[in-house]
């Protein structure tokens, strides 16, 4: 940039052939404008004007770059412009690692692709933890903060985890008032894909339980599922069954026992230029994954 400022300073004298009338459209004093000339010629290597106390004119050097820096200029003004574009109208492809909660983001997602139809999305659904800078992504929503001093990230929002069962369900089997009884209950569980171990239900008083496991699976849509259709209680977050529990398809266990919230965040590499294209998905997510939670906090890594 301080080249370009240098290149103007030049161009604009070259036009006025006067380091007064340059500095009046610059901004700054004549002498200020000499001096910035003068770097450039002793930078170069060459005498760009010819001086005298009545006239400012080029040399024959000074026309060959005046052509130049005048090409130079007007390809950044065009980039400028440019930008300028893609901010008002952000378009290019966005490649993106996001966990598999669908019941959460797919709406979000599609939403997003009706509001701005020139980004393309490239998506990853995995629950793994990726290299968002070495494997090329532009971000990615985990739950859970990353300790990667290469990213930035913004929280956008917290969800609960709750156990659930249908009515039927409860209805054949009862509703355990306490977490001891779950031990005679049919349990639907989660496996870590990259463990392979069991997902602690959230009862920290009662780690030791040892729950019946009449299911095992990798994802929330199978649990959910299995208890709408009555056949357990599930441990379920909050975000994949507000409809259900509004219609009364579920029923929550335990309150009084559950304790364990996540949050989930945005991130992305930081330093650098952050595209039009980034920014506004970032915005986006940010408002509607979850509307009803204030916390929107732009958090930087240490």
């Amino acid at each position: 940039m301080e080249n370009l400022s240098s290149l103007n300073v030049f161009v604009h004298v070259a036009e006025t052939r006067s380091f007064v009338a340059a500095g009046r459209i610059l901004g700054v004093s004549a002498s200020a404008v000499g001096k910035s000339i003068a770097r450039m010629e002793t930078k170069l290597n060459v005498r760009l004007f010819h001086r005298s106390t009545r006239s400012v004119t080029l040399t024959a050097e000074g026309t060959l770059f005046l052509e130049r820096c005048r090409r130079i200029m007007a390809e950044f003004e065009a980039a400028q412009s440019e930008l300028s574009q893609l901010a008002e109208c952000p378009r290019g492809r966005l490649r993106l690692s996001l966990p598999q909660v669908s019941t959460l983001l797919l709406p979000v997602l599609g939403e997003f692709m009706r509001r701005y139809p020139d980004i393309g999305l490239d998506l990853d659904f995995t629950d793994r933890i990726v290299d968002v800078v070495e494997e090329g992504f532009d971000a990615v929503v985990r739950t859970g903060q990353l300790a990667d001093s290469r990213l930035s990230m913004r929280k956008l929002g917290t969800f609960h985890h709750l156990l659930v069962g249908a009515p039927a369900y409860f209805e054949q089997h009862g509703m355990p008032a306490k977490p001891q009884e779950l031990v005679d209950h049919r349990c639907l569980h989660f496996r870590f894909p990259n463990s392979g171990k069991l997902e602690l239900w959230p009862l920290p008083e009662y780690q030791d339980l040892a729950l019946p496991v009449s299911m095992v699976c990798n994802n929330i849509e199978t649990r959910q599922c299995f208890a709408l259709q009555g056949l357990g209680i599930a441990c379920l977050p909050d975000f994949s069954i507000r409809k259900e529990l509004a219609r009364g398809q579920l029923l929550t266990v335990l309150d009084d026992y559950v304790k364990r919230s996540g949050d989930f965040y945005i991130l992305w590499p930081s330093g650098g230029y952050m595209t039009p294209k980034l920014r506004v998905f970032i915005d986006f997510l940010s408002e509607r994954v979850f509307p009803e939670n204030p916390e929107l906090a732009l958090l930087c890594p240490n």
